[in-house]
């Protein structure tokens, strides 16, 4: 039996692997929309836990140096001027990494804050902190690789650029 012409004329009907197609492509549709708002909380949550750090530091300066001097050991500072390095790193780049205003700079710098922080002080910590800082370090290296993301200060310059040229 043959097929009628309007069945054969159809075109792909949404079985196997037509289907499938479509679906991915609606799964990459809200995947690429969800991508500004999951950079924008990866860039804030970071931003929130080093900039209280650094509140807490200022809050007890005297407190903060004797752990520089005493717990922390950053190999190539002296305790002063690493807690100062510290102190001003977790108060000045979130700002940067919150707001996506030189976004991958900022990124990069809590990188190596978190890095130094997690080194310095790797033999006195716990596993769960051990893994808020692999945590912390992998959110700041996927927006340093990445950039922050359509929702940032950095894309608003960039399209305001385009859009003036």
């Amino acid at each position: 039996m043959e097929p009628t012409t309007a069945a054969a004329s159809a075109p792909h009907d949404m079985t196997g692997t037509h289907f499938v197609i479509q679906l991915w492509r609606m799964v990459e549709t809200v995947l690429d929309w969800l991508r500004a708002p999951a950079l924008l909380a990866a860039r804030l949550y970071v931003s929130y836990v080093f900039f209280n750090s650094g509140l807490q530091s200022l809050r007890n300066w005297s407190g903060t140096v004797w752990l520089y001097q005493n717990e922390f050991h950053v190999a190539v500072l002296p305790p002063h001027l690493a807690a100062v390095v510290g102190t001003a790193g977790e108060l000045l780049l979130p700002p940067l990494v919150a707001f996506g205003l030189l976004g991958r700079f900022g990124a990069l710098g809590l990188f190596v804050v978190n890095l130094v922080a997690l080194l310095s002080y790797l033999y006195a910590l716990q596993a769960p902190a051990i893994l808020f800082h692999v945590i912390w370090g992998g959110l700041m290296l996927m927006i340093a690789l990445w950039g922050p993301g359509r929702w940032s200060v950095d894309a608003w310059r960039q399209a305001w650029r385009g859009l003036a040229r």
